[in-house]
Parts: structure tokens; C-alpha cells; sequence
């Protein structure tokens, strides 16, 4: 099957810099509208059979205009939300972006059992990402779906998706920003595997709807 996997549009804690993971979470800038409302023609070309989006509010508006414009009812699944902060949330000094990134990407290398500052470690990111997937992977067959649409998060699609895509080395996603709304699409399943087609680190509606000046550690490279 085909999964697209597209970042929320931009938030004002995605301005600010700030580590904001908890749900709901704030809604979208003026910007991140635009950038949410751009999706439909940007993917016109694209089958969509389903929606999928995550508990938190910033993913549901993403999705909104995409869903109206395909005549389709966003499914919000436990399992897609942002990587939790721990103690870092709402933090947006450097210590903390690289704290949280580091963390995140040393478990895209196999570092499993390191936790983030009081959040959870990378046996537990995984476990509800990939049981969140097989479960749309398993509707979708049930459906008989062939192209879906996850509206998820910058941290969260990073990782999982370098480290998920069999073509992907597992420090790709950490080398490789993804901005607001940008997109990753995979091929494959949970048990043959995933290949990455597309990795589209700009918004996905082209670079006119990028900012340039916001602090967003979820979506930029993380330095060695």
C-alpha cells in the first residue's frame, strides 16, 4: 500500500521553538493554515482512500481541507501523536532542541533503552507507532484501501519513518529535516517491509509556504 505521511501545519510553539508534545496542543498560525489549505492541489494527484490523524488538534486542522476537498472523515488513531518532551516540554533554549533530538535519533540508531528526560524511551515510541500503522495497514486491507494519508509530526514521521524504510540508513531522518507539512511516502507493509519513495523536506505545497525564520527543532537537522 501506499502511505503518505504528512507533518502538521506550522504552530505558534513551532515559531517560538518551544518542545510542545502534549495533547491537544496549540492550533495552527495563519501560515499553517495556508500551508493546510495548499495540501489538496498540492496532492491532487494522489489516490487518497483514507484519512488518518492524531489526537492532537494541530494534526485535525492539517487534515481538515484535505478531507473536505476528498469527501472524506479524518480518523483519529492513539499511537500517531508527537514524541513526548518529558521534562523538556515547552522548553526552547538550545540544551533542551538538542537534548530531545539527540534522544529521539539515538534511538533511530538502536538505542532503545535511552530515555528522554523524564519521558519514555524508545522500546515505548515504537511499540504505539508501529501498532497505530498495522492498524491502518489492516483496516485499509480490510476496506480494500490502497493509498492513506497520516497526518502526524515532525519528531514522530522522522524517525519512524528512517527507521521503518528498508532503503533508508537509520541516521537519514535526523540528516534530512522535514518542515511543516512536508511529506514521506512509503510503499510497503508491516510485514514485507517499507520503501521510501519520496522525501519531501519542504512544504508540501512548494517553498512558498516554508518560514525561514521560525525555531523549529522538531523539523530541522540535528547536529552531530
Amino acid at each position: 500500500m501506499r502511505l503518505l505521511l504528512i507533518r502538521h501545519g506550522q504552530t505558534p510553539s513551532n515559531v517560538d521553538g518551544l518542545l510542545d508534545t502534549t495533547i491537544p496542543g496549540p492550533l495552527l498560525t495563519d501560515l499553517g493554515l495556508s500551508q493546510a489549505a495548499a495540501i489538496p492541489e498540492a496532492i491532487a494527484h494522489e489516490r487518497v482512500d483514507a484519512i488518518y490523524v492524531s489526537e492532537m488538534q494541530r494534526t485535525q486542522l492539517t487534515a481538515a481541507p484535505l478531507a473536505a476537498a476528498r469527501g472524506l472523515e479524518p480518523q483519529v488513531r492513539e499511537g500517531l501523536h508527537e514524541i513526548s518532551a518529558g521534562s523538556l516540554e515547552m522548553l526552547n533554549d538550545t540544551d533542551s532542541h538538542n537534548s530531545y533530538m539527540h534522544t529521539v535519533f539515538a534511538w533511530g540508531l538502536g538505542e532503545l533503552d535511552v530515555a528522554m528526560p523524564g519521558g519514555p524511551n524508545g522500546h515505548e515510541f515504537f511499540a504505539r507507532f508501529d501498532t497505530a500503522i498495522e492498524q491502518i495497514v489492516a483496516e485499509s486491507a480490510d476496506a480494500g484501501h490502497e493509498s492513506v494519508v497520516v497526518v502526524s509530526h515532525g519528531a514522530a514521521i522522522r524517525l519512524w519513518a528512517s527507521s521503518r524504510a528498508g532503503n533508508l540508513e537509520p541516521e537519514f531522518g535526523g540528516k534530512n529535516p522535514l518542515q511543516n507539512t512536508g511529506l514521506v511516502l512509503l510503499t510497503g507493509d508491516p510485514q514485507s517491509g517499507w520503501f521510501a519513495e519520496i522525501w519531501n523536506s519542504q512544504p508540501v505545497a512548494g517553498p512558498a509556504f516554508a518560514d525561514s525564520h521560525d525555531d523549529d527543532p522538531t523539523g530541522e537537522l540535528v547536529e552531530a
